[in-house]
């Protein structure tokens, strides 16, 4: 069996990292395509570095650029990858246009595929990432759902052949580097950091990032936090800022992005995080961080209903009083699984195509 694996952003090289090593162990063969989106090394090869990810098979470089343009280049790169190589299977991850892009390719090509992260619903058309996933879903053959949630959401979209419910890729991560970043990450002793004396912060959806307005609304508010917010910036954030001629107060300090150790690692020991971010919502409830998410609507609706994350698009405001007093639950059900996603994932492949 020849699996080819399609990445391109940062999420996907953490879910990847333990699915392709699953692969791997259990006698898959597997070629890697990094579509490049995600290019900057700070974003791309300090998560293959530190995750022991297999070097990509191939790089496509599509970099930055439009929807249309970073989807189009991809699609393009895997067709002619997918003609060469003939594999049985394209496994694709989450929701960014390298997901879309290496499901229309191996659709119009009669290649099943494999969705990681299937089922994941926002209910929100205005975001890209909704496109793609509900797009994604619709052409693949297997889907691998990481909650009951999701599978139920296929299910009202009449989606009930191939679906299996295997938990999240990302809590096998999560479970495994955090104990790896204890032991190796001294983010908290460069930033001179005490536990739980700070919030961290990313913003980067274009609803928020590409809106001066609502860019400005949230800084100003953010002048009052009670702690310094620790920043990670997105370089495509960075460069808004800078076009938007807004700086940051100076209760924010902005980092360069960091690598996944040093992000776990921060995550664990902040006293809340502020995100726009889907998968940060989901590791801050797994590290069990208050978290308060700038969008009006998430596809992790579990960390909403058991109260460790609260949705503040209107609420800006009120951030101040809520990094101050942030909501804390006693709830951490198992959502998510128990750390072996990866191996039920191979393991339904290898018994397909055994």
């Amino acid at each position: 069996m020849k699996t080819l694996t399609i990445i391109g952003a940062r999420p996907q090289f953490i879910k990847a990292g333990m699915v392709s090593h699953a692969l791997r162990r259990n006698g898959i063969q597997e070629l890697l395509c990094h579509t490049g989106q995600h290019y900057d090394d700070n974003m791309s090869m300090v998560f293959f570095e530190e995750m022991g990810i297999p070097q990509p098979d191939y790089n496509l470089g599509v970099g930055s650029g439009s929807h249309a343009e970073q989807t189009a280049a991809s699609l393009r790169g895997i067709e002619d990858i997918i003609l060469k190589e003939k594999p049985d299977l394209v496994l694709v991850y989450g929701d960014t246009n390298a997901t879309i892009a290496g499901a229309l390719a191996a659709s119009k090509l009669h290649i099943p595929i494999a969705h990681v992260e299937a089922g994941l619903r926002s209910y929100n058309r205005t975001m890209p990432e909704e496109i793609n996933r509900v797009l994604t879903d619709v052409i693949s053959t297997y889907l691998f759902c990481p909650t009951s949630v999701a599978v139920e959401n296929l299910k009202k979209e009449g989606i009930t052949k191939g679906v299996y419910l295997t938990g999240d890729v990302m809590v096998d991560s999560l479970m495994h580097f955090t104990k790896v970043a204890e032991n190796k990450s001294t983010i908290l002793e460069h930033l001179k950091l005490e536990p739980k004396s700070y919030g961290l912060m990313t913003i980067h959806r274009p609803a928020n990032a590409d809106n001066r307005g609502k860019l400005l609304g949230l800084l100003n508010s953010l002048e009052k936090s009670p702690i310094p917010l620790i920043f990670p910036i997105h370089p495509r954030t960075l460069k808004l800022l800078s076009e938007f001629d807004l700086e940051a107060h100076p209760a924010i300090r902005p980092i360069d992005p960091v690598g996944y150790l040093d992000m776990m690692w921060l995550e664990k020991n902040a006293k809340v995080i502020l995100t726009d971010s889907g998968g940060i919502q989901k590791e801050a409830y797994l590290h069990q961080v208050p978290c308060l998410t700038v969008r009006p609507e998430t596809e992790w609706v579990e960390t909403v209903e058991d109260g460790w994350n609260t949705l503040v698009n209107d609420r800006i405001e009120e951030l101040p009083e809520l990094i101050q007093s942030p909501p804390i639950s006693i709830r951490n059900k198992s959502h998510y699984g128990d750390g072996q996603a990866a191996e039920i994932i191979t393991g339904i492949l290898k018994e397909t195509f055994s």
